[in-house]
């Protein structure tokens, strides 16, 4: 059994070899009560220690994955009727059976656990639980935390956005940032303007809130200026919600004459713009943010840590003029009482540290060399790719030589879990496009589904 250990990694391996005998038992069709093979074989052929194969195992044991049995046998256990219940939830996938295994997340929205760094985080956590023992037990203020506003204002001028700090209000992620955005400022059969490929969970929101949304095509330098110009003239919609950089699920960016374009279009017919930039840190090189372009303060900007540091501990801000933010603090504080004082105390001494900006360095050269790849893998296979991403998460591709079905069946095959075919478009049009996740498609499994679409093709890797 080889599994796959990256030792550049920081993620210990004994926490590797768990999460490669996770995806073999989920992956692989692996029948309860097959025996794994001996722990020192599976020491020997991935060159690691056999304590450190019998502790992955025992781990195992404990999640009632595994059984043990005379000595250090483990078998694969019975899976219980609650474990075949409880799904992880991804934005954008496709959804899993009953009863399946867990595929390999080609199509997710997130970074892999494998890629998480825990020992920055980890010393945060205890600093914090050591010297701020109030953000472990109280509320937090209305604005969020002074410490971590003051942080955020620093990011944003490295942006060129001008902000003050009563201008900027901390929420649980971009997820709750949108959510008291729509619920404040639009109500039920209010009209905006979203981009098609675009942000599923942003569709269903306003679905949620009866908010008409208007659809215009998504260019790889922004939306369609054209098309946004003749809806603005005919419909009058009351905003426009935009990703800029690394847009999902394209992975396209704002073009600076398209931004400044649509900025003026904007301001000429009076629509508030939200500009949705969650993946702001793993981008590399210029750019230019509508916020930025904002004289006359109509951008809402809406920004993330969560998509970077950790999904579970959520961070994210809204940037807004004060009598915007003051209206979005009042519905914040009925509906959930504030966000986190301790996950903001965390994330506050990450940033203050300078730990968080080299952890954000880290992962976009390693997100740059998988692009890389993942972009020769998709021309070896003779792929259309939408735009060329040069930074984010995200490739938006299709195959040029099979349908959305025989991809799926190669799909299946491969242990490989692909993006939704309906949830990027607002009114549910099915598409061959598919997004891919760039940092879980240099696995073996991702190659052998990108060879699988291609046979009558010689493959370079």
């Amino acid at each position: 059994m080889e599994l796959r250990i990256d030792r550049q990694a920081l993620v210990p391996v004994v926490q590797q070899v768990v999460d490669s005998l996770v995806r073999w038992l989920r992956c692989g069709n692996v029948a309860p009560g097959t025996r794994l093979p001996p722990v020192r074989q599976i020491a020997r052929i991935n060159l690691l220690s056999q304590a450190c194969v019998v502790e992955a195992c025992e781990r195992l044991v404990v999640k009632g994955l595994l059984v043990a049995r005379r000595g250090t046998a483990f078998f694969v256990a019975s899976p219980q009727a609650n474990q075949l219940e409880d799904f992880s939830w991804d934005e954008g996938a496709e959804g899993k059976q009953l009863g399946q295994r867990d595929p390999w997340g080609l199509g997710c929205g997130g970074l892999p656990e494998s890629w998480r760094e825990t020992d920055d985080l980890a010393f945060a956590i205890r600093q914090v639980s050591r010297t701020d023992m109030a953000s472990l037990f109280n509320y937090s203020t209305p604005l969020g935390l002074p410490a971590l506003r003051q942080q955020i204002i620093k990011r944003l001028i490295r942006l060129e956005i001008q902000a003050q700090e009563h201008e900027v209000m901390t929420t649980s992620g971009a997820s709750q940032a949108l959510d008291l955005i729509v619920r404040t400022l639009f109500m039920p059969g209010d009209s905006v303007v979203v981009e098609s490929p675009g942000y599923c969970v942003l569709f269903d929101l306003l679905r949620l809130h009866r908010i008409t949304m208007i659809e215009i095509p998504r260019n790889p330098n922004g939306p369609d200026i054209a098309a946004l110009e003749a809806v603005l003239l005919k419909q009058r919609p009351r905003a426009l919600f935009i990703n800029s950089f690394h847009q999902n699920p394209t992975g396209s960016s704002l073009g600076r004459l398209v931004a400044k374009r649509l900025f003026q279009l904007a301001n000429a017919y009076g629509v508030l713009v939200i500009e949705d930039d969650v993946y702001a840190d793993l981008h590399t090189g210029p750019g230019v943010r509508l916020a930025a372009l904002d004289a006359k303060r109509n951008v809402v900007y809406v920004g993330s840590y969560s998509k970077t540091l950790s999904s579970s501990l959520r961070v994210g801000f809204v940037v807004a003029p004060a009598e915007v933010i003051s209206r979005l603090v009042s519905v914040k504080m009925i509906s959930s009482k504030g966000a986190s004082p301790f996950a903001e105390s965390v994330l506050a001494c990450l940033l203050a540290s300078g730990a968080y900006g080299k952890l954000v360095q880290r992962q976009r050269q390693r997100l740059n060399g998988a692009r890389r790849l993942v972009l020769q893998m998709l021309d070896d296979a003779d792929w259309e790719v939408f735009g060329k991403p040069s930074g984010g998460l995200f490739v938006w591709a299709r195959s040029r030589k099979q349908d959305r079905a025989q991809i799926r069946a190669h799909a299946q095959r491969c242990g490989i879990q692909l993006s939704s075919s309906t949830a990027f478009s607002p009114s549910d049009e099915t598409t061959d496009w598919l997004r891919i996740n760039v940092a879980y498609a240099c696995d073996q499994q991702a190659r052998r589904f990108f060879q699988a679409t291609s046979p009558d093709r010689p493959q370079a890797f």
